[in-house]
């Protein structure tokens, strides 16, 4: 059978010989159609055998693989983080995604029911259909030719997981980013579009009223996670960009000095100019004794010299510097 995919809304599955193309694996066409099979559309022809079976058998063979590709590819993180990094990859809405990628949801065969309420794109069913392809390749090709698979369709899930967080997801660690470069909160408008049975959404991500990422999903989470990953990719290649040019890093460094000593500068002249100017008079004008009571020492001093000198030119004499520069 074949038809027209449109965005997921379709009557009619797509032919599973062109899935096994794009697969790359030579299942057989009754495993493969068996694979496709959702149990509405089983139930309303006759009770045929449903996906479910291969379902919990690719469930298996999917934790196998991402478990070993994980223990292998990390060898110093803990129990505990690897089993986060796993649920991350293995979770529903990581394998709706690998799914809709594959446009797989044009190939399922679904009930009426279903098929009126956007089953081709919920999250649920994808990722179950998914599952069961993993499981046919398994029966029909073995558990290297399932292993390459999942290899094929999953390692960039891993890739993008384990640069993520203590939360394991993108928008948690795209606020602990921003919280450890003092950009603030990032703020999100998601907007959605199309009938309610089949809405986009798309999400933008502002960071520091400068907006970073987009994303659109067929949920407000997904829209709002891609937007987040968008923004964290950004935010972290302006961040190695700086780190990578000395120079830039320099010159922003001599930038920033004349505006800290800036607000100090027009203020010395002002307060010099009635005094520190004089220190030359009153030198010339006096006898050596005074000058040199002038330089160093107090007000008591002066007095106790004996100079005729007017005590708010000794003063202003020895106490130019403080005002001069504080």
């Amino acid at each position: 059978m074949s038809g027209r995919r449109n965005d997921g809304d379709v009557t009619e599955a797509r032919d599973p010989a062109e899935l096994s193309q794009a697969l790359g694996v030579p299942i057989s066409a009754a495993t493969l159609e068996r694979a496709l099979t959702h149990r509405s559309y089983a139930y309303e022809n006759g009770g045929l055998p449903t996906n479910e079976r291969l379902e919990f058998l690719g469930d298996s063979v999917l934790g196998l693989v991402v478990t070993d590709t994980l223990f292998t590819g990390h060898p110093n993180l803990p129990e505990g983080h690897l089993a986060k990094l796993r649920a991350a990859v293995v979770q529903m809405g990581a394998l709706a995604e690998v799914a809709r990628e594959l446009r797989l949801g044009a190939y399922v065969r679904l009930g009426r029911g279903e098929e009126g309420t956007g089953g081709r794109d919920k999250p649920s069913i994808l990722a179950d259909t998914l599952e069961a392809v993993i499981g046919a390749t398994y029966i029909d090709c073995g558990l290297g030719a399932a292993s390459d698979l999942v290899h094929r369709l999953f390692d960039p899930v891993i890739e993008r997981s384990a640069l993520l967080g203590a939360g394991l997801d993108w928008k948690t660690s795209l606020q602990e980013l921003t919280a450890l470069r003092g950009l603030g909160v990032p703020e999100y408008v998601v907007k959605d579009s199309g009938p309610d049975h089949q809405k986009l959404f798309r999400a933008a991500v502002r960071v520091s009223s400068r907006e970073l990422g987009t994303g659109e999903g067929r949920s407000k989470k997904a829209a709002e996670q891609l937007a987040a990953e968008a923004a964290w990719r950004a935010i972290t290649a302006e961040a190695d960009e700086e780190d990578s040019d000395p120079e830039r890093t320099v010159a922003s460094a001599g930038a920033d000095a004349p505006e800290d000593a800036a607000p100090d500068a027009p203020d010395a002249p002002a307060e010099s100019a009635g005094t520190a100017a004089q220190p030359p008079d009153s030198a010339e004008g006096e006898p050596g004794p005074a000058g040199s009571a002038a330089d160093s020492a107090t007000d008591s001093a002066t007095d106790s010299a004996g100079q005729a000198a007017a005590p708010p030119r000794k003063r202003a004499t020895g106490g130019s510097p403080p005002m001069a520069f504080g």
